[in-house]
């Protein structure tokens, strides 16, 4: 309980207004988009804001569901992936953070995409999202459902640059964590 205790009064200090880590699946990421919106609703969150608070945990949840190099499939065929998000809030900004497992030989692929996004514009990043949403982009991306979507949605609602890291864990050698982050 003390470990429980320590850990619940951190969240309090860095600001942390959900946090969870495990299995995620479509109807997990549902129950806590459902519970993340009655939060800001409940707190008096502005209506933008809200939505890009919103939006860019659901992006981030999907990034999860759809790359994590940890995804089992259940016998009805649901997928289910590991990963973590918190979203949490320092004044009057909201901050979500991902994390989740990646195979490391999308390391680099996913290092260039997000690059090439922190080095764009806010206008750019607009305009890259709108070749996208009109299936615009000449890039022909094999392994990513969205070719890059997601990445450029996180970043046209972000205030600030998005950011990122791998980090070597206990891992297999197949294996590197990745995690991103966006301020609101």
């Amino acid at each position: 309980m003390d470990i429980f205790q320590a850990f619940s009064d951190e969240t309090l200090r860095k600001g942390v207004l959900f946090y969870y880590t495990g299995y995620m699946s479509q109807n997990v990421i549902g129950a806590m988009g459902d519970t993340l919106r009655h939060r800001l609703e409940a707190q008096g969150t502005k209506g933008a804001i809200t939505r890009k608070v919103f939006s860019t945990f659901v992006e981030m949840a999907q990034n999860i569901l759809n790359y994590s190099a940890d995804a089992d499939r259940a016998h009805d065929n649901r997928q289910y992936s590991q990963g973590g998000v918190a979203i949490g809030q320092i004044g009057e900004s909201f901050y979500i953070i991902c994390g989740n497992h990646i195979d490391r030989a999308y390391q680099d692929r996913v290092r260039s995409k997000l690059e090439a996004i922190r080095a764009m514009s806010p206008e750019e990043i607009k305009q890259a999202c709108k070749q996208q949403l009109r299936n615009e982009n000449t890039d022909e991306d094999e392994l990513s459902k969205g070719a890059g979507l997601g990445f450029l949605t996180v970043a046209r609602d972000a205030s600030q640059p998005i950011e990122f890291c791998f980090i070597e864990h206990e891992l297999p050698a197949e294996k590197v964590g990745f995690y991103l982050k966006a301020v609101i």
